[in-house]
């Protein structure tokens, strides 16, 4: 896609993946949560530049949230979907101790990010930081004149 359209291209939140690892202290490492583990595949991950041996989670066992995100459910309840990543959140912490921060992979889980961050203590990147981040980039921040470097 960046080759034919000439522009910088931000389609995943996983391709934040390698760049939150390396701002990971050593021994640390990213842990992904994602809405299907069982279809989030290793072609998948390195098209986003995701090392092998990360450490892969799904919501897929839960209550609510997979059954109806994946299923296209015309309402959500939102308390169980909650509980589902919360409880997500929890299997990373028990799976993988040496987890240094979450990258939420499904764009639905962006409203229980803090949610994640409050239960796990660890940084949790998502979709919305991800575009943030790049939006940032591409159009920065303009600052008032006053704040500006008075010799130019």
């Amino acid at each position: 896609l960046r080759a034919a359209l000439g522009v910088p291209v931000a389609t995943s939140s996983l391709m934040q993946v390698p760049m939150v690892q390396a701002m990971l202290p050593p021994g640390r490492r990213v842990a992904i949560l994602t809405v299907s583990e069982a279809t989030l595949s290793a072609d998948h991950l390195a098209a986003a530049g995701v090392a092998a041996d990360t450490p892969v989670f799904g919501t897929d066992r839960g209550r609510a949230f997979s059954r109806d995100i994946l299923g296209d459910a015309p309402e959500i309840d939102f308390a169980a979907c909650r509980a589902d990543l919360l409880d997500a959140a929890d299997a990373i912490l028990r799976g993988c101790p040496d987890a240094g921060a979450i990258v939420l992979e499904c764009t639905n889980m962006v409203p229980y990010a803090a949610d994640i961050r409050r239960r796990t203590g660890l940084p949790v990147f998502s979709i919305e930081s991800f575009v943030s981040w790049f939006q940032s980039g591409l159009m920065p921040r303009r600052f008032p004149g006053d704040l500006d470097d008075p010799r130019y």
